[in-house]
């Protein structure tokens, strides 16, 4: 009896369960390329850069708030890093002012938010146009190609290649060091978010920022940390999306806006606050990332997918909503006239 109620008690189970049956949809509808071992490494070096700026979300959403600038992070924090690593050879230095340049573009997001009161849509709306400006005047709009970043350290450190033996371009050669730094984050933030002060902190503010100032908790210092946290996590997948393609773009950022929003919400974070799941949202990175791939694979025209995309994002809400919010269910079930005794009072 035990065993049953720890599945029900699991983290995100409803989505993890969208995310199986995608799977197996996609391993018999194109068996070719979900049946061989090559598609999940390079998941493993494509995924990261999502599933940090998921993470970070995951911690701001979760406190009622929303942030839009981590697109121009990945922009500007990738140029300091970018421009550091190629021009003046500085190494792991140009690594740790990247990540601070992020760092501190959080800060100043978190002070708008917290110190002087702007919505923080309206704020960070206005910073991600700020920085995304500022990236592409300092870096001239050019892209800046980091060739024999592979003989770097900070590259092998960062997003080299484990090696096992045999053949360099076997499978298993393939699987990028990245993943398990993400990996090792992930869990930290899973700790965070369940089991400190910090992580309880976040979901008090999402429920009520008036409760949260009566039960004694500095809601101003804890926002500013939370913006803090998201600055520094998107200039991390920065320098790993840059480290990667071994390239800078300018517009390396667009395009993530979106999917990680996306991948938050599908994984069970309240878009009201007060509910956060870190699994949810790794589960929902995998869905956003595995149904494009999936969808093309399986023959499907390109200007499908997007509507396909679409409608599966919206039928695992639906299935989250159900089977994890048994109050929601209820509750749509009377409106139907289909559940229950409850009727209006004349």
């Amino acid at each position: 009896m035990a065993a049953p109620a720890a599945i029900r008690r699991l983290d995100a189970l409803p989505i993890i369960l969208v995310f199986g049956l995608l799977l197996l949809l996609f391993m018999a509808t194109a068996p070719n390329v979900f049946l061989a071992p090559n598609i999940y490494t390079t998941f493993l070096s494509t995924l990261p850069p999502l599933i940090l700026l998921a993470m970070g979300l995951t911690f701001v959403i979760g406190a009622g708030e929303i942030d839009l600038s981590f697109p121009s992070v990945l922009a500007f924090s990738g140029f300091v890093f970018a421009i550091l690593f190629k021009e003046y050879q500085l190494g792991w230095l140009a690594f740790l002012i990247g990540l601070l340049s992020g760092v501190l573009v959080g800060w100043i997001n978190g002070l708008l938010v917290a110190r002087l009161g702007i919505p923080s849509f309206i704020a960070t709306l206005g910073t991600q146009f700020f920085w995304a400006g500022m990236a592409t005047v300092l870096s001239g709009g050019k892209s800046y190609a980091l060739r024999g970043a592979e003989d770097s350290s900070v590259w092998g450190w960062l997003v080299g290649r484990f090696q096992f033996g045999g053949d360099d371009y076997a499978w298993f050669n393939q699987i990028s060091i990245q993943a398990l730094w993400t990996a090792l984050i992930v869990a930290t933030l899973w700790l965070i978010l369940n089991r400190h002060r910090f992580g309880e902190h976040v979901l008090f503010i999402g429920d009520s920022n008036d409760v949260a100032q009566v039960v004694g908790i500095d809601v101003a210092k804890e926002k500013i940390r939370l913006f803090t946290l998201m600055g520094g996590l998107a200039a991390l997948a920065a320098i790993l999306l840059t480290l990667e393609n071994k390239n800078y773009f300018g517009n390396q950022g667009q395009g993530y806006l979106l999917l990680a929003i996306a991948a938050v919400l599908i994984g069970g974070t309240s878009i009201f606050g007060g509910r956060a799941t870190i699994l949810g949202s790794l589960f929902g990175c995998f869905i956003v990332m595995v149904i494009e791939t999936g969808l093309v694979a399986s023959g499907l025209e390109g200007s499908w997918v997007r509507t396909v995309q679409g409608l599966v994002f919206l039928v695992a809400i639906i299935f989250y909503l159900f089977v994890d919010e048994p109050q929601r269910r209820a509750a749509l079930w009377q409106k139907l006239a289909i559940g229950g005794s409850a009727r209006p009072q004349p």
